[in-house]
Order: C-alpha cells, then sequence, then structure tokens
C-alpha cells in the first residue's frame, strides 16, 4: 500500500472490528485473509491494519493487550476532509463518542494549526482522533 506508516491493531474480534471500521466509519477493506483474522483498511489516505489475536501471526511474550481498553496511552489520529459523516454515521449506530467535537488550535512553531476533531473508541478500546483541519493563524500570545 502507500502509506510509510502503517498500525496494525491486535483485535479480539476482527470481523466485529471489520464492520466497525468499515459499515459505521466507511472504511474500506484493501483486502483480507479471513483464515488469519486478518484484515488491511483503508479511509482516504489513511491505513490501518486489524490482526485477530490467536490466529495467524500472534505477537505475544508481553506485548498482546491484557484487558478492555486495548491501546492503552495510544490514540491514532486520523485526518479526514469532514468530520461530519462521521460523526452521523456513528450516532446513527448508537456509538458513543470518547471525546466530542471540539475545535483545538495548537502551537507549531510561530504559528497555531487548528483542528475540528472527535476521538471515538473502537470495539477494543482503541482511540481513534479523527480531524479535519481548520488553517492556520499567527500564533496567539
Amino acid at each position: 500500500m502507500s502509506s510509510a506508516l502503517v498500525p496494525e491493531l491486535a483485535v479480539s474480534d476482527w470481523r466485529k472490528s471489520k464492520s466497525f471500521y468499515c459499515d459505521v466509519l466507511g472504511f474500506d477493506c484493501a483486502y483480507e485473509r479471513a483464515e488469519e483474522g486478518f484484515c488491511y483498511l483503508r479511509l482516504g489516505a489513511a491505513e490501518l491494519m486489524i490482526d485477530q489475536i490467536g490466529k495467524g501471526r500472534t505477537f505475544d511474550d508481553g506485548h498482546l493487550p491484557t484487558g478492555y481498553p486495548f491501546g492503552q496511552g495510544l490514540n491514532i489520529q486520523i485526518r479526514v476532509p469532514s468530520i461530519a459523516p462521521l460523526v452521523a454515521a456513528l450516532a446513527r449506530n448508537r456509538h458513543p463518542l470518547y471525546l466530542p467535537v471540539e475545535d483545538r488550535w495548537y502551537r507549531a512553531d510561530d504559528q497555531e494549526v487548528g483542528n475540528r476533531q472527535f476521538v471515538v473508541a473502537d470495539p477494543d478500546g482503541y482511540l481513534l482522533r479523527f480531524f479535519q483541519q481548520l488553517g492556520s493563524r499567527p500564533r496567539r500570545a
């Protein structure tokens, strides 16, 4: 695929995760290996892999999640053209937001860059921060 960095998430039920990512959030399944519980997902330029724990290759020896929520200390930021369709899809599916929609401005050297964003937890508790760019402005004192 084309991204230089593609996270692979160990999941408890790859079909449930695939449904959440594809049917709710609108990711496409580029390809899958059902016998391994694996799926390579894309949303625009963002790419993500999900892999069923205990099928195919499983990284063990202390690297597996030990309980819900998985991915503690990690959130994955995903740029989209607009967050509105995602927020609407999550509401239709009665899937709660972890953090509500907000506009945030972050200092980046001598300017600020803006994001309209929200955070949602996937079925295993991985945090996904979807954002759309609001542009940039001079840094405020």
